[in-house]
């Protein structure tokens, strides 16, 4: 895969999160300006207008009483606030008399208040109590019935809340300001964002781009206790894992190049001598054609073992558990494995703490388990030797050990040698496996949730693994 094609998800995430906060920091300013507005321009004038015919209502209500008795007294307190005016019409709609902010005022009116007064009067002369509001004109208008020598009339009493006007016109130009600032806020809020969520995505982006052109560095390192913090944390963990894989693809090239030109080498050189120089000879020729045909088993060995390591590897070869006797199954393959052994002089000895042990495994994984382990002890026990197999009891069940004398193996490599191509035995041993045995060993142990490992005693290196006893009916 490319780097632009690894790297066109961060980029298009950055630039998608990048469109995301715009969109959300602005919905939210549209939104906070909307409510300012909608506050100012519905609530406040409601609000004004109704203390304000409240205001009106009280002022009314003062003043009436005394009418009567003293109707200029009464109007000119009615009218002393700021902005206000009484009419006192007559059932003919005259307007008698005027006031303004205490004193006489012209009788004639505007013609907002024209209609007004047209409205009100008759229901009012009449003897109802009316309140009038208009909004596009700011002017709120309460009349109440009154007797003017001897006759009825209204008194009706104006506000055109000029003051309301002012406010309305400050607030509108700061709402305005308001509204601009929270833009311009909005916008660096989210550059700053957008910088601070899509910098270490693009960051992220440069470490896929350098994994992908071979350069496992373990960078990013953020640290963040977000969702990205654990993103590079796993990127971080990726090229980790990467720089393993790397290392073990150019063992496994180097370990599978060498095991191969080995046997490849001598089957091309006894060939072409036994075509040569010897198929005239037949005891040198029957001698090379046997090493051709124990080279070629010998790659026939290598890749079926790397067959079986990448299905069991790959979950293909699931278990098929059965009954059986562990003691007659390792005798079956040291029975096996004696002519391997004695070929260079190796003999192999078995003991059993008991015959007759009741397990339930897959046999042929166990035996494929054991002949591995087998080999890899014949491999590794020099020739006239005595490696040796037992069977002991353990708290898990039965423990199996394969021992073979040589140098121990160092501690800190113990871990190693379960692991594809790791040799880290004597050097002096016979290469004749493939470097994956004890892999497929450990695959299959771990398969059956069994314990393994491998000590050091007595001059032995003791490869060992605990199968666990049958189940009885009752137990089960």
């Amino acid at each position: 895969m490319s780097t632009r094609k690894i790297a066109k998800p961060f980029l298009f995430l950055a630039s998608k999160l990048a469109i995301r906060l715009w969109a959300a920091m602005f919905c939210l300013v549209i939104l906070s300006i909307a409510f300012l507005w909608y506050v100012q321009g519905q609530l406040f004038e409601s609000n004004y207008i109704t203390v304000a015919l409240q205001n009106l209502d009280e002022r009314l209500e003062e003043g009436l009483p005394n009418f009567n008795d003293s109707f200029r007294d009464s109007m000119s307190f009615i009218s002393n606030f700021s902005n206000g005016k009484v009419f006192l019409v007559d059932s003919n709609g005259f307007v008698l008399l005027a006031y303004s902010e205490g004193v006489v005022d012209r009788p004639d009116v505007d013609q907002a208040s024209t209609n007004i007064l047209n409205s009100l009067y008759p229901e009012v002369v009449a003897g109802s109590r009316l309140t009038w509001v208009m909004k596009e004109q700011l002017i709120v208008a309460i009349g109440a019935p009154v007797k003017f020598l001897d006759n009825s009339a209204a008194l009706i009493v104006f506000d055109t809340l000029a003051e309301m006007r002012a406010v309305q016109s400050m607030n509108r130009r700061q709402l305005l300001i308001l509204s601009i600032g929270m833009t311009a806020l909005a916008s660096v809020l989210t550059f700053i964002l957008s910088r601070y969520f899509t910098a270490p995505i693009l960051k992220l982006k440069e470490a896929v781009d350098r994994i992908s052109s071979g350069n496992f560095s373990p960078y990013p390192r953020m640290e963040r206790l977000d969702e990205l913090g654990e993103l590079s944390r796993s990127v971080e963990n990726l090229t980790f894992a990467l720089q393993r894989v790397d290392v073990l693809r150019k063992e496994i090239i180097a370990n599978v190049s060498h095991e191969l030109r080995s046997p490849l080498s001598l089957i091309i050189g006894y060939g072409e001598m036994v075509k040569d120089i010897t198929w005239k000879d037949e005891e040198k020729r029957n001698d090379n054609l046997g090493l051709i045909i124990r080279e070629a088993n010998r790659l026939s060995r290598m890749v079926d073992d790397i067959m079986d390591y990448s299905q069991l590897q790959a979950g293909y070869g699931k278990l098929n558990l059965s009954k059986c006797f562990l003691d007659k199954l390792v005798k079956e393959e040291l029975d096996l494995e004696n002519c391997i052994a004695s070929a260079h002089g190796i003999s192999i000895e078995f003991s059993t703490y008991q015959t007759g042990l009741p397990v339930e495994v897959d046999s042929l994984k166990i035996s494929q388990a054991l002949r591995n382990l087998l080999n890899n002890a014949i491999n590794h026990t020099d020739d006239n030797m005595t490696a040796l197999v037992s069977l002991t009891p353990d708290p898990g069940g039965t423990k199996v050990s394969v021992a073979n004398p040589g140098n121990p193996i160092p501690l800190e490599e113990r871990e190693l040698i379960w692991e594809r191509y790791r040799r880290v035995q004597h050097q002096g041993a016979r290469r004749e496996g493939t470097g994956i045995g004890l892999a497929i060993v450990k695959t299959i142990l771990s398969a059956h949730s069994m314990t393994y490992g491998v000590d050091y005693e007595n001059g032995m290196n003791i490869f060992w693994f605990v199968v666990p006893a049958a189940k009885s009916k009752t137990e089960a």
